[in-house]
């Protein structure tokens, strides 16, 4: 299919990466050893998204739920996370790729938030692909962030409550200067966003793998953007509307 057509490449494509620690323990190997095999999966994912034209990434790293993990997993994953940014900035910066990091930082270690924003400043500019990582973000967190924005506007006498709109609101999320993600996925066999995204994921396609994240790889990348390419977005419109509406765009 033509990618150029409208609907059959995702502007955005936002994942939950799950299934590190199964795929672990199915190896009988203890649970980092599945998020760094991840690591290779995310640079695959990268590659098929950016040669198929996709102009925007987010990638579910670390939930604010996931600090309830053990403390030994957590400091790992926190090592991983800092050895990816300073081993792989250099090579986005090469690939043209711009580098973005949303969610509540103020938890993270401050060398971790120093390679973050080190990380940012120099992969930042226009560039042909956007890479975005949530750490220790939640999608409720987002919404009242975005919330609380708006209140500190109306009590600066800035704004007033009654103009509040929902377009007003989306442009106060951390993904607010982006397009809206026009496909979801989710690796490792679950059927649930878990607070990923709440408000962006309102009209997106949702896409399910049974692989685990290591595993989800070139191949089945290609596979989600070609199953993606058969949906009719119809944002609550007919599908005899959704038709005709290309027809005259031809």
């Amino acid at each position: 299919m033509d990618k150029n057509k409208q609907g059959a490449v995702p502007r955005h494509v936002a994942i939950i990466m799950d299934g590190n620690n199964r795929w672990a323990k199915k190896r009988l190997l203890p649970g980092v050893a599945g998020h760094k095999a991840g690591v290779d999966a995310v640079r695959a994912v990268i590659e098929v998204c950016a040669e198929s034209g996709v102009e925007v990434l987010t990638l579910f790293a670390f939930s604010s739920e996931n600090w309830q993990r053990p403390a030994e997993e957590v400091g790992a994953l926190m090592e991983l996370f800092l050895g990816a940014l300073r081993r792989e900035t250099r090579r986005l910066l090469e690939n043209d790729i711009c580098l973005r990091i949303i969610g509540d930082r103020s938890r993270f270690h401050p060398e971790l938030q120093a390679a973050m924003r080190e990380a940012e400043l120099m992969t930042a500019g226009e560039r042909r692909f956007t890479l975005q990582i949530a750490a220790n973000y939640g999608g409720q967190w987002d919404i009242a962030q975005a919330a609380q924005r708006l209140a500190r506007e109306v009590q600066a006498g800035h704004l007033q409550a009654e103009d509040i709109t929902p377009e007003l609101l989306q442009g106060c999320l951390a993904t607010g200067d982006l397009p809206l993600p026009d496909l979801c996925i989710r690796t490792g066999g679950e059927y649930r966003i878990s607070n990923f995204l709440l408000w962006q994921l309102a009209y997106s396609e949702l896409y399910f793998s049974d692989l685990y994240w290591p595993d989800f790889k070139h191949d089945a990348m290609r596979q989600a953007l070609a199953d993606f390419a058969t949906r009719q977005r119809r944002f609550g419109k007919t599908s005899e509307q959704v038709e005709a509406e290309a027809r005259s765009q031809c």
